[in-house]
């Protein structure tokens, strides 16, 4: 028999499942957590959640032995249905994927697990944020002794593969701050792979563009339309993650790249 569920929870410091013991948790109810344990809040509680460094005064703390960050850095209240963080702090505070939310700044967070930094100039500082989602129906197969299964991925043609794992090939080595080949450089690889081919920079722009419509109406972020100028490497750069992510292609397809 479940606990009656209350509108705010403390979680323990402790290791393991910090909900362990607790009620469960309703669709949107937020979790945050930080060095000394944190706060689960249901979406109806009227609470801002509070976090930074001086823990007298705030609800989860967050870098306590750094006086670079903020005493009161940063809140995250419920507006329309959604969780919005806020930055009140100096520092910017980091997202997945590079997003900086700077000093009076805001950005609606998630309904996932996202891990916050906030961005030190000697040290980041993580902050853990989980907003509760409706959990799937159980398929059959679903235990910890089932098989793992395969992403599923998206379908690319031979020609789309080969010019895509060319494109990203930086991400799948990977190095440093990767950035997508600009099409001069795509077309000398691919010239260089497949000599008999004539590849021009045309030719190879309009593959990629053709995919990214393509795959526009299951991933954000791929029209031009979608990105405020200037433009840059934003949509490639958008795609290939969004590739990687969906294990569409992966370190194993640089072999196409060894081929003569």
């Amino acid at each position: 028999m479940r606990k009656p569920q209350s509108k705010v929870d403390i979680l323990p410091k402790e290791p393991g499942n910090p909900e362990d013991g607790l009620p469960f948790a309703a669709p949107g109810t937020l979790c945050v957590r930080g060095t000394n344990g944190g706060i689960r809040v249901a979406p109806d509680a009227g609470l801002d959640v509070v976090f930074g460094r001086y823990e007298p005064e705030v609800h989860v703390c967050v870098g306590g032995n750094d006086p670079y960050v903020s005493r009161r850095h940063g809140h995250i209240a419920h507006e329309g249905g959604r969780w919005v963080l806020y930055n009140i702090g100096r520092l910017p505070i980091r997202l997945p994927g590079g997003q900086l939310v700077l000093n009076g700044h805001s950005t609606v967070l998630p309904v996932a697990y996202t891990p916050l930094f906030i961005v030190g100039p000697e040290r980041e500082h993580l902050l853990e944020v989980q907003i509760v989602m409706t959990p799937p129906a159980p398929r059959p197969g679903d235990s910890p002794e089932a098989n793992t299964r395969e992403p599923a991925g998206w379908r690319l043609s031979n020609v789309e593969r080969l010019v895509l794992v060319c494109l990203g090939q930086r991400y799948l080595r990977p190095e440093p701050w990767p950035q997508p080949l600009t099409w001069k450089q795509l077309a000398d690889e691919l010239n260089r792979l497949r000599p008999r081919e004539r590849w021009t920079t045309k030719r190879a722009a309009h593959i990629v563009a053709q995919t990214r419509k393509r795959l526009s109406a299951k991933v954000p972020g791929l029209l031009e339309e979608e990105i405020p100028p200037p433009l840059g490497n934003a949509l490639n750069h958008n795609l290939i993650t969004a590739l990687l992510a969906s294990a569409t292609i992966d370190p194993s397809d640089l072999r196409l790249l060894d081929e003569s």
